[in-house]
């Protein structure tokens, strides 16, 4: 099927993890046609990320930015418009998911963090886009949020409510701006072994946790960065032309919501 993406221009935010959605997304997206702009706080990661999508034969250009910083974003999106002339597709997957446990052990200092990235930088990056998506008519917004998002859980109170926040800013984003030919929508990714879930030498944080949850879900096996790159293709496709507003859960069916 051809998603009619050819020749498209895509910002994908915390694209430089090598095994996380991130990248999984860069690479579909340049894959069907697209020149993609990959961000991250880590510029050597992005890098890495922008070289895979060149030599899949599209355009790349990898920019460090802290999507909690709107100065950092606006950067960003100045310098991405200027190389590429426009951005037709924003990706908001940077996220992080500290302050596990019960709530009342977590900290002020982890609260900032998460609603930093998790949040406000969907809001800060949505922002940076839209002026030209709304002078175009035309563009796509795709932000990832969470099945907690939807049913909340124990031990991750701030972090499902940062999911949560996503969820309700994508339909009233969505809202706004499609009579003005832009869909804004959101994807809920069940559990996956990406960085999520492992410490910063890359050793797996709880893999008996890993598994109990693997056992509740239907599917019989957690999301893999490709189940969630295949659906933000679609959305970002026109394809999706009539799908306002709406997150779709891509989890093997552990939520059903």
């Amino acid at each position: 099927m051809d998603l009619g993406l050819q020749g498209k221009v895509a910002l994908v935010t915390g694209a430089g993890s090598q095994i996380g959605f991130g990248k999984a997304i860069a690479l579909t997206l340049a894959t069907e046609g697209c020149d993609v702009v990959v961000n991250d706080v880590s510029l050597d990661g992005a890098k890495q990320t922008a070289a895979e999508v060149v030599a899949l034969g599209r355009r790349a250009s990898a920019i460090r930015a802290d999507v909690a910083s709107s100065a950092e974003v606006n950067e960003m999106a100045k310098a991405a418009l200027a190389e590429f002339g426009r951005i037709d597709i924003l990706v908001n997957n940077a996220g992080v998911g500290l302050g596990g446990g019960p709530f009342v052990q977590t900290d002020e200092a982890d609260w900032e963090r998460l609603i930093g990235i998790n949040f406000k930088g969907v809001l800060n990056c949505s922002k940076a886009v839209l002026p030209q998506m709304l002078a175009r008519q035309s563009g796509k917004i795709i932000s990832i949020a969470s099945g907690l998002g939807k049913s909340g859980g124990p031990n991750s109170a701030v972090y499902a409510a940062t999911k949560g926040a996503v969820i309700a800013f994508t339909k009233s984003l969505a809202a706004e701006v499609a009579a003005h030919g832009i869909n804004v929508n959101s994807v809920a990714p069940g559990i996956s072994d990406t960085n999520f879930l492992r410490s910063p030498d890359g050793t797996l944080r709880d893999a008996a946790r890993l598994e109990a949850v693997r056992a509740t879900i239907p599917l019989g096996r957690t999301t893999r960065p490709q189940d969630i790159a295949n659906m933000v293709a679609y959305l970002a496709s026109d394809l999706a032309a009539d799908i306002v507003g709406q997150t779709f859960s891509v989890e093997g069916g552990r939520f059903m919501m």
